[in-house]
């Protein structure tokens, strides 16, 4: 499967401009922990909720301050193509969460590890149901005849 078919939420971002107060606003609304920081398409930086309380609110960075300048930059990316496993390594080596799916420069989707747990969650689920099945209702094969 390729990351940009498991990109689960639309693409949310922010201009670098914006005040940190205005991505905290998006984040609530949007129901995601990150924003990508886009001028025009192209991705320039991530912020995530972690980064709006310790670059942001620890450093008593005013709210209406710009986000560019709280956000990481340069960004790990995926490109959208890769295969999905392929964000595997990315998250451990880089000790991120979120990790932005580009096309090119173009922001097109985020990925979070909790979207793949989700994702595995759920295929495990799937391969214990026949072994679930046969352990709750016992399928029992009528015995073999011998043959003498």
């Amino acid at each position: 499967m390729r990351t940009s078919e498991a990109v689960s939420r639309s693409a949310v971002g922010i201009g670098p401009d914006r005040s940190i107060l205005e991505a905290a606003e998006i984040m609530e609304r949007a129901g995601v922990g990150a924003l990508a920081v886009v001028d025009d398409d192209r991705l320039v930086g991530i912020v995530t909720d972690r980064d709006l309380v310790r670059r942001g609110i620890a450093r008593r960075v005013p709210v209406e301050g710009r986000i560019d300048s709280i956000m990481t930059a340069p960004v790990v990316t995926i490109d959208a193509d890769a295969e999905l496993e392929d964000c595997f390594p990315l998250f451990r080596t880089h000790g991120i969460r979120r990790l932005p799916v580009v096309r090119g420069e173009r922001f097109v989707g985020m990925i979070s590890i909790d979207d793949l747990l989700l994702r595995l969650a759920g295929q495990l689920a799937d391969l214990s149901r026949p072994v679930a099945a046969e352990l709750l209702f016992a399928h029992r094969d009528s015995p073999v005849p011998m043959t003498t």
